[in-house]
């Protein structure tokens, strides 16, 4: 990553498969600012403070568990032409804690406010007890629970915590593969 940033013009977003839809979502809502809300894990790093500095100017509520274990995960996005190559280090993403996040008053308050919810498949690989919290939540009290399928892989090696959260699952959504 480092010797792209020196040979490379970059830019920086924030990013990852949910991110990127919450800041999708936000985009089509405009106004109010903020109706989207974020979660996931970083790092105390310089890449955590451009995520965070990106998702507020993209007016993202995100809310970060913030911890020192691992770095930010980063992911280099080689564009040439039409064609893109990902480079991702996962690292402070796969870092996440239901308990030390999920589970605080202040960020339950969040999850209990909000009338529709989005989770990809790959947050299966790392909480999938949060996963499932949020799932039951919606079922709970009527509202759209949404699961994306993610990558193949997902359902071959992850298929047991999958198969918990679809009875929840209101709108499902896959790809080709």
């Amino acid at each position: 990553f480092e010797e792209l940033v020196k040979k490379f013009k970059v830019e920086y977003h924030a990013g990852g498969s949910t991110q990127n839809s919450v800041k999708v979502a936000q985009w089509m809502i405009q106004s109010p600012y903020k109706a989207a809300t974020f979660f996931g894990c970083i790092g105390k790093d310089k890449f955590g403070e451009i995520l965070k500095k990106k998702a507020e100017e993209a007016h993202v509520d995100a809310h970060y568990y913030e911890q020192s274990e691992e770095p930010t995960g980063t992911c280099a996005a080689c564009i040439t032409s039409d064609n893109r190559s990902l480079v991702a280090n996962l690292a402070a993403a796969n870092c996440y804690k239901k308990e030390k996040h999920l589970d605080l008053e202040k960020n339950w308050k969040l999850v209990e406010k909000a009338k529709v919810y989005y989770i990809a498949g790959f947050f299966l690989t790392v909480s999938p007890e949060a996963v499932l919290k949020v799932a039951t939540q919606a079922s709970a009290n009527n509202k759209i629970f949404s699961l994306n399928l993610s990558a193949p892989f997902i359902s071959q090696f992850y298929k047991e915590p999958m198969m918990k959260v679809m009875p929840y699952v209101d709108v499902l959504f896959g790809n080709e593969t």
